[in-house]
């Protein structure tokens, strides 16, 4: 039986060991900053023909005017393509997506308080967003609507995307997935380079405000390094699950959702934690059969071996403690009351209640945003949502009134701080 690390709260030493294994690396590559950095300067400097160079290099692509950008007429036939199922699934997640989300949208607001200073602030969107779509074996129309549609809600004007297209293909359905969420621009560049060209613009390509999107290694590690330039919404780690269950599930459901994270890469991790060993005997059992009929089964096979873990607790009220502390990207509360455990948790990327909420929905179709955060930045990140694609403005408003109540203060606090200008802007505005 492939195994997953085996812990119990009961054993010595449990607390230590799982510490250790929450601060466990699971990334494991090789630092690639050094090469990022030198793509990204390429790019600054010689623009798009770096960009040519480097979809020459890793996408055995020629790159050229005409098939940069892709057409409006490329994704009709690229739709046509299209199951038709396929695409009412899309059109089904989209409303879903955009419902959700326009909650989301946050209200102005001014108001003058008893000193007479009008104060408030605005929320106005950027003017242009960037997202990068994997391509090739790893392409997600999912992660396209979920990056794209809260942008569009938010009200941004322009929306471009790049997709690398290894060979010159590109997965229809991606394309029909950003036809539908309204994506303005369609690049055929993808890697290190292409969030460069988001940034800083190349050629035809002009700069955007913010960059989003899941990738490999080197597109995370580029984010990372054009922010300040951009706003980015995270540099994202290998995905997460961690699933609470008591031993009145079925083993098999409970497999299936820990594996749902696993297959994604070899660095993910999928946890259970139960009050029930024999039920813990049981998922292990139904993983191993899982895992044996998974066409992904190398993958998926790595991450339950190497990352992941079965704990034992004497009770459930012990495990919103282990909980916060592992801060999940996903976490499942299949038990008989969600709500008791819910209400004892403060560090998850997204929560799914109940027996009947497999994780899977929130990727497709529940409406919430899939893209979360990793590697416990639970503990202080949110999920992406439309404030990424917006910013607050404060106001401040003072009549002669106004100022004579409260610019003096400010004024003593300017001397305070060594700054005399600062004291001089405001009291000559001050009658003696």
């Amino acid at each position: 039986m492939i195994m997953a690390q085996r812990l119990n709260s009961a054993d010595a030493g449990f607390a230590a060991a799982f510490d250790a294994f929450v601060v466990k690396d699971r990334d494991g590559g090789a630092d690639v900053s050094a090469v990022v950095r030198e793509v990204i300067a390429q790019v600054r400097a010689d623009g798009i023909e770096a960009v040519r160079a480097y979809t020459a290099q890793f996408d055995h692509f020629a790159l050229t005017d005409e098939t940069l950008r892709v057409t409006p007429e490329e994704i009709d036939r690229a739709e046509a393509e299209c199951d038709a199922d396929d695409l009412k699934a899309l059109d089904f997640a989209v409303a879903r997506i955009r419902a959700y989300h326009e909650k989301q949208l946050p209200k102005d607001t001014r108001y003058t308080d008893d000193q007479g200073v009008t104060l408030g602030w605005r929320w106005t969107c950027v003017d242009a967003a960037g997202l990068y779509a994997p391509g090739g074996r790893a392409a997600y129309p999912s992660s396209v609507l979920m990056n794209a549609i809260p942008a569009k809600v938010a009200g941004v004007k322009r929306l471009a995307m790049a997709t690398p297209a290894p060979n010159g293909e590109m997965n229809p359905l991606v394309l029909a997935a950003a036809k539908r969420a309204g994506v303005d621009e369609i690049y055929r560049i993808g890697g290190a380079q292409a969030i460069a060209a988001l940034a800083y613009g190349a050629g035809p390509i002009t700069p955007v405000d913010v960059i989003v999107g899941p990738g490999n290694a080197y597109v995370a590690e580029a984010k990372r390094q054009v922010f300040g330039m951009v706003g980015i919404d995270s540099v994202a780690g290998p995905s997460e699950i961690l699933v609470v269950a008591d031993g009145q599930n079925d083993p098999d459901w409970i497999a299936a959702d820990l594996l749902s994270q696993a297959e994604h890469d070899p660095s993910s991790q999928s946890v259970l934690i139960t009050d029930d060993a024999a039920f813990a005997d049981k998922v292990a059992a139904a993983v191993d059969v899982q895992l044996r009929e998974n066409p992904r089964r190398d993958i998926a096979e790595a991450a339950w071996r190497k990352n992941s873990a079965i704990v034992i607790v004497a009770s459930l009220d012990d495990a919103p403690a282990l909980v916060d502390k592992i801060a999940p990207e996903h976490l499942e509360l299949a038990v008989a009351d969600p709500e008791s455990l819910f209400n004892k948790i403060r560090h998850a990327g997204a929560i799914f209640l109940g027996r009947h909420t497999p994780e899977a929905v929130g990727d497709y179709v529940a409406g919430p945003d899939h893209v979360l955060p990793t590697a416990r930045a639970t503990r202080y990140a949110s999920g992406l949502s439309v404030l990424d694609f917006m910013k607050r403005t404060s106001i401040i408003g003072c009549d002669e009134k106004a100022l004579a109540k409260i610019g003096p203060e400010a004024a003593r606090l300017a001397d305070a701080e060594g700054l005399p200008s600062h004291a001089k802007s405001v009291r000559v505005r001050l009658k003696d």
